[in-house]
């Protein structure tokens, strides 16, 4: 677990962070916009995650949009979010996939010119020709 979702806030202090009453954390926990952790004892738990996701529900709704339209952009913020790691990952493979390529290209060149063995020379002395 990376540090910003580490539970660290009660819903007092969260709420104080956050800007709202706790009431309004427990109205936007039932509205789903948000899920903080629960300790063995039931307490809510949020991490700095959740606080800047509060943030942002604030922020979206001082703008006039509805809780309705701020669990839309949420989710539509994290379906861009995961698009994101995923075309990230087909990055790399990308990359690695044409390292992959690159290598095999080389590696056929090389044998290539060692199965073209000339007058007596030797192999090694015509891929070092031809490489340089």
């Amino acid at each position: 677990m990376n540090d910003r979702n580490r539970p660290l806030y009660m819903i007092s202090v969260a709420a104080e962070l956050a800007g709202v009453h706790p009431q309004t954390l427990r109205a936007y926990e039932q509205k789903g916009l948000v899920t903080p952790q629960r300790t063995s004892g039931n307490t809510r738990m949020y991490s700095q995650a959740d606080i800047e996701r509060l943030g942002l529900i604030n922020e979206l709704t001082n703008e006039g949009i509805n809780l309705a339209g701020v669990t839309r952009i949420l989710d539509l913020q994290g379906r861009l979010d995961a698009r994101d790691e995923e075309i990230d990952d087909l990055h790399k493979r990308v990359r690695r996939l044409a390292d992959r390529v690159h290598e095999l290209e080389t590696r056929e060149s090389v044998n290539s010119l060692v199965q073209n063995d000339v007058g007596g020379v030797t192999p090694g002395a015509i891929v070092l020709r031809r490489l340089s």
